[in-house]
C-alpha cells in the first residue's frame, strides 16, 4: 500500500471514532461543554504518546507503522496529539524556551485564526 493510502484509510477511521466520541458525549452529557472534543483530546495525546514510544522509529522500520497509528489513526482523531508531542519532544530536548514559544504561539495564533475565520464566515453570510 502507498503510504497516502495508508494515511487515508486509517485517518478516516480515526475521524470516524472522534465523531462517535462527540455523539455520545453530547447525548450523555449535553452541550453545555465540549466534553467530547476534551476527551478525544486526553485520548488522542495518550495514544500518539504510547505509539511514539512502542512504535519503532522510521529508520528501525517503523515508517509505515507511524504512518497508521500516529499521522493516520491519531491524525484523524485530533490534531491536538501531534501539537502536544511536538511540545513534548522540544521539552525533553531540554528546549523548554522553544517549547514555550510554540505553546503559546499555537494557542494564541489557533485562537486568531479561528476568530478571523468566524469573521470571514459572518461576512460571507
Amino acid at each position: 500500500m502507498t503510504n497516502t493510502f495508508l494515511v487515508f484509510i486509517f485517518g478516516g477511521v480515526g475521524s470516524v471514532l472522534r465523531y462517535a466520541i462527540g455523539v455520545l458525549s453530547t447525548r450523555w452529557f449535553g452541550l453545555a461543554f465540549p466534553w467530547g472534543t476534551l476527551a478525544v483530546n486526553i485520548i488522542g495525546c495518550t495514544l500518539i504518546g504510547v505509539f511514539a514510544r512502542i512504535v519503532p522509529l522510521p529508520q528501525n522500520g517503523g515508517n509505515e507503522l507511524r504512518l497508521i497509528f500516529m499521522t493516520g489513526l491519531c491524525g484523524g482523531f485530533t490534531t491536538f496529539s501531534a501539537f502536544t508531542l511536538d511540545a513534548a519532544n522540544l521539552w525533553i530536548r531540554g528546549e523548554t524556551v522553544l517549547a514555550a514559544a510554540y505553546i503559546t504561539a499555537s494557542v494564541v495564533l489557533s485562537l486568531i485564526g479561528v476568530a478571523i475565520g468566524l469573521t470571514i464566515g459572518k461576512t460571507l453570510l
